[in-house]
């Protein structure tokens, strides 16, 4: 069953123009130039209940926008979306109650106040029982560990405490679809782990279906099997995160550490040359060549350990983002 559904989502921008000096401003007191940008150009999917996706791209691709389109924030040029069974642009009150959008790079804590009177002002807000609110504060205060914290001014709150009483703030009512934008933008390496397990457990503890976007491939790689890829507005992959080294990378890599010194010249015919030294050496060979690849290197030079793999999932999408050769 689709809790969301997306048919040909659009929406475009006008952007005014105005040339640079003081004759381009007096030029566009009479006459104004723009230019119409298409932010989310006419893109399609679903999403099954309980489902984790990863909508990754490069900046400026439409991730945002399709997010806030997605929660009722921005109206679209055209299409049509069902999310809930609800059309989000109208935000009724009944769709607001089960859904949550949080931007890593907001907030919607009192800065002043402790994090505990924002979650009590949400409680008001979207009516929460009380016997439900204590039960799903103890619960994610629990699984995020901030009990110590509750009672802090937000404003003396380290940037990951802060994230993590934010992602509480959102999960209150218990949403049953939640939007995460950047959830991890600016933690360090061991609090990016710890709030991408909050996020698995919570997915499988309440069944939620989430969409995710980050530029940390580490994010996508850890919690989402299916990805979804938009660039300059428009979908160029929907699928299984293990289906874009298919799609995308038509070669494998060949890591090779030599016994003594052989120079490069020797096995440049090979491969692409990735990374060489004089003792080792990284190729990138036609996956209908590695076999023949590794064999001639294996035969033809002192080799004291070579090893096959297919390319780094981060290197394949910078790739499809840049629009170069994987290979």
């Amino acid at each position: 069953m689709s809790v969301i559904s997306v048919k040909g989502l659009s929406k475009y921008y006008k952007v005014f123009e105005k040339e640079p000096g003081l004759g381009g401003s007096l030029k566009s007191l009479f006459k104004r130039e723009y230019r119409q940008v298409k932010a989310v150009d006419e893109i399609s999917f679903n999403i099954n209940e309980g489902e984790l996706i990863g909508f990754i791209g490069p900046n400026g691709a439409g991730k945002t926008t399709t997010l806030k389109c997605l929660s009722g924030l921005l109206y679209p040029t055209a299409g049509q979306v069902q999310v809930l069974g609800f059309t989000p642009w109208e935000r009724s009150h009944a769709f607001l109650k089960q859904i949550s959008l949080v931007m890593g790079q907001k907030n919607q804590l009192w800065w002043d106040l402790p994090a505990i009177e924002s979650f009590i002002l949400n409680k008001e807000i979207y009516e929460i029982p009380e016997t439900q609110y204590n039960e799903t504060l103890t619960v994610l205060v629990n699984l995020l560990d901030v009990k110590e914290v509750l009672n802090v001014q937000v404003r003396r709150l380290s940037l990951g405490q802060r994230m993590k009483c934010e992602l509480i703030a959102a999960l209150l009512h218990s949403p049953k679809v939640l939007f995460l934008d950047e959830p991890t933008i600016g933690l360090d390496v061991v609090m990016q782990k710890k709030i991408r397990e909050f996020i698995r457990e919570y997915n499988q503890k309440f069944k939620a279906t989430i969409i995710l976007t980050s530029h940390y491939m580490g994010d996508v790689k850890e919690l989402c099997k299916r990805v979804v890829i938009i660039d300059r507005g428009k979908i160029i992959f929907d699928g299984l995160l293990s289906e874009i080294t298919k799609k995308y990378a038509d070669h494998k890599i060949l890591q090779v550490v030599f016994s003594h010194k052989v120079p490069r010249e020797k096995v440049e015919n090979i491969g692409l040359v990735k990374k060489w030294d004089e003792l080792s050496v990284t190729l990138a060979v036609k996956r209908s060549q590695v076999s023949k690849a590794a064999a001639q290197i294996l035969e033809n030079y002192p080799v004291a350990d070579l090893n096959i793999e297919e390319p780094a999932i981060e290197d394949i999408i910078r790739e499809v983002f840049t629009g170069k050769d994987v290979a």
